[in-house]
Order: structure tokens, then sequence, then C-alpha cells
């Protein structure tokens, strides 16, 4: 028999005082784990509590039989070997047991070294059928990693994928931070893909996107007539995803009122429907997202303090693509091989002054940007070879002299400061261009088509 850590747990059933001891005593000194269940209605019991590597049960015992403890044995794993045994065999309750998925049948009386021998066949294939189930979903692990690691040989960007790892297995509530494009949820979904949920569902939302009272609905789902418009009951996301994971990207975009109703998710793990009095209890494991920087914003008010405490609980924060220049080329060649598997052709290459530009732009979109230059790029090229003229021009033209420098200059336009003022506030607000109009003292439409007009709109 293989070796094991511990020996193999044997709960036998048997309404025999005599024959359970006899039992224990023997299978004890055999190397086995043994438990002892006078009568059906008490092995039920043991089985649900210990979860035995394999059952050994008399068939004819008053209230609950043999068979009823093989089926409710399966019924908890389906991979234990049942060994059924009976005075009074016949062809028909061998069939039966057979028929119902016993490993064995054997009749009484019988001879020890018989028994034990079966019995190491059960713990043989007991444990290869764990092992069979533990290398599937190894292989289904690495498969997932395989298919869906974010792409990256960055230092820093390894980091992230190492913490990500690291907390996947977890249950913990997971707080991803960076500026916009950098590809967080990307990082949300390798965390699910490698947690043990990851067979359920993924639900996401952008809390940004929608007004407070369509995002309530959206996530703790509304009953009937509880505003105009709700014909129906509707269930929220967050009970839509309980037993998988639940994305909450641009967390900082959210309302008091509904920072709230989320703190009492995270504290309580359950929902109150809009409308509804009575809570719904759920299992989702939560990971949020945000551009902005969520200790500043409860400083200014905007969020709640005991609310970042229970989201952050384990801090991803991911890099912008400026500081991983050393991944742009590869990021840039594998969204060539995705756009060209979806069109059926063979993917495009980069010809070495393009991965040049590439990689002295600063990509402010970060990986969402340099993403759709790469499909624009694919769109534009005629050849098998994606050149200069097919990058936006963002990417190719030299960049502009800085405004302050060691040696005198001409004196700037006043679109020249205005630019580079925006650019700054921009970069100041990571990237948000409604708090960055509201710095700026401008309407965001006003603050939109300036971009336009310097071409930074994206």
């Amino acid at each position: 028999m293989t070796p094991r850590a511990t020996p193999p747990s044997v709960l036998v059933v048997d309404d025999e005082s005599g024959i359970l001891q006899t039992l224990e005593i023997l299978l004890r000194a055999e190397g086995f784990a043994p438990h002892m269940a006078h009568g059906g209605k008490a092995g039920l019991e043991k089985i649900a509590a210990l979860k035995p590597d394999i059952v050994l049960s008399d068939v004819r015992m008053p209230q609950v039989t043999g068979v009823e403890v093989l089926a409710a044995a399966r019924a908890h794993d389906p991979d234990v070997p049942v060994i059924l045994m009976t005075a009074q065999a016949t062809l028909q309750t061998a069939m039966q047991a057979v028929n119902e998925g016993a490993f064995y049948y054997i009749q009484k009386p019988f001879r020890n070294d018989e028994l034990i021998a079966i019995l190491k066949r059960a713990a043989e294939h007991r444990q290869l059928r764990v092992e069979n189930t533990s290398l599937k979903k190894e292989i289904k692990k690495r498969d997932r990693r395989s298919a869906g690691a974010p792409i990256g040989n960055n230092r820093a960007w390894l980091d992230v994928l190492r913490l990500a790892e690291a907390v996947a297995p977890t249950e913990s509530t997971v707080l991803v931070t960076g500026e916009s494009g950098t590809g967080k949820e990307v990082v949300a979904r390798y965390i699910h893909d490698l947690s043990g949920r990851a067979d359920s569902t993924f639900q996401s939302i952008n809390c940004g996107a929608l007004p407070e009272g369509l995002l309530e609905s959206e996530l703790f789902g509304h009953v009937k007539g509880s505003f105009t418009g709700a014909v129906k009951d509707k269930e929220g996301l967050f009970a839509a995803a309980s037993g998988g994971t639940f994305f909450l990207d641009e967390i900082g975009e959210t309302t008091p009122a509904t920072q709230v109703k989320l703190l009492r998710v995270l504290q309580h793990r359950e929902v109150i429907p809009v409308g509804a009095t009575d809570p719904i209890p759920i299992d989702t494991r939560i990971i949020a997202a945000t551009n902005r920087d969520l200790e500043e914003e409860i400083r200014r008010g905007s969020f709640r303090r005991d609310l970042f405490y229970r989201l952050n609980v384990i801090a991803v924060h991911l890099p912008p693509l400026r500081d991983r220049a050393d991944d742009v080329v590869l990021l840039a060649e594998s969204f060539l091989h995705r756009t060209g598997e979806q069109r059926g052709e063979a993917p495009k290459k980069l010809a070495n002054d393009a991965a040049e530009a590439l990689q002295a732009y600063n990509w402010p979109g970060n990986v969402r940007e340099l993403e759709n230059a790469m499909e624009r790029a694919v769109i534009l090229s005629s050849g098998p070879t994606i050149g200069l003229a097919a990058l936006p021009e963002r990417v190719t033209e030299r960049r502009s002299e800085p405004l302050v420098t060691d040696r005198v200059t001409p004196n700037p336009t006043l679109e020249t400061i205005e630019r580079a003022y925006i650019q700054f506030v921009l970069q100041g607000e990571q990237g948000n261009k409604t708090r960055a109009a509201e710095v700026l003292g401008i309407d965001p439409s006003t603050l939109h088509r300036k971009l336009a007009r310097y071409g930074e709109e994206s």
C-alpha cells in the first residue's frame, strides 16, 4: 500500500457490539484508524462529522440499513469506498449494492486476512482518487494561470503578481490601486482565477458609471414597487456573485450614502435590497479598485475612514506603464497577437523604429492606451510589419521642450502654459477629468474640448 502521512480512517457501522469491538482491535493492529458506530443511525451522524476514508457497514440493521449508509456516504463524498458485509448474502442484495456504488461486498463470517486485503485495496483506491483529483485541480490552475496571467517582466510588476498569487487562496478583501488603465480588473480576475472560487462567477461593476439610485439597485437589488419602474423583484450583484468574487471598480466614486451600505456588507456579509427590510446573507469575496488616493479623500471628507480600513485589508498597487518601459514592447506584441487571432490572420510584427517610439512614449493612458494604439495600428497597416506611420501622432512626435530649463529659452505661448498647467492638474488628480475640471474651475466639457484641441483626448 502507498505510504501515507496518516493512517486511513475507517468508519465501521454495525448493530452488534461484539463485532464492533473485534474489528476495532483488528483494524488498529493493521495500521488503520477505526471509528465505530453502533447502528445505522449513528453511522449516518458519524459520516457527516468524520468524513472517513473508508466505510465498512453491515447491511441488515434496524431503522437504517447498510444500503442507506452507502447512499449517505457517497452523497457526502462520491469517492469514498464503501464495503458492505452481511450474514445473509443473496444475489439480489449483492447486485443492489454494486448498483448503488459499493466498492466491495463481503459475506459473514469472513477471514481477517480477507477483510484486511479488501480494506488495503480500498485505501489504495481512495488515495489514487484523491491524488487524481488534486492533479486535475493543479492542471486546471496552471491552465488558468498561463491563459489569464497578466503580462510583464518588470520587477515592480512581478512583485504585484507575487502578492496577487499569495493573497488569491485567502478570503481577504483586496484593494487594488493605480492610475486609470493600469490593469486593475486584469489583476482582480487573476486573483479570482487562482482562488478557491475560480469555478464560480466573477461579477464586476464600475461604481462611477451609474447614478446613486441605480447603483444601489444594481449592487443590492430591489423589491417590486420600491420605486417607480420597479415592476418586479431584482437580485443585486452581491447576491448574484455569492460563491464567487465581486469586483467593485472605482470605489472612490461612491457617495457617502452608498458607502454606509457597503460598510454593512463588509461587516455583516449581508445585503438589504432597496425597499426591503430583511437582510440576505451573501458568500462573496470582494475586490475593490480605485485610481484615487483614498487617504486624501478621507482627509477631504468624501470617503469613509471605516470603509477604507475594511477594504484595505490587502493593498495591491499597480505601477503606471511609464515605470514599466521594459514591458511596453512585450505588451504591444501580445496585443498584436491577440488582434491577429481575432481577425483570423498572422500577427503583425513591430518595426524597430516603431518599438523604439513605443518605449520612448510615457503612456499617460497606461496599458489601455497601448492596447488601443495597437488595435489602430493593425487596422492602418496593410503589410505584415507595423512602422511609425501606423502609430498615433502623439506617440511618434518629438517631445516638447520643458517649460523651465537651465538655459535661456524663448517665452512660451499662453497656450503652452495652459496646456502644461492642465497636464499638471490632471497628473495630480490621477487622470480624473471631472476632478481636474473642478480644480481648474472650468466645466468638464470645456476641459474635454481643450484636450481634444491639444490632441490629448483619449
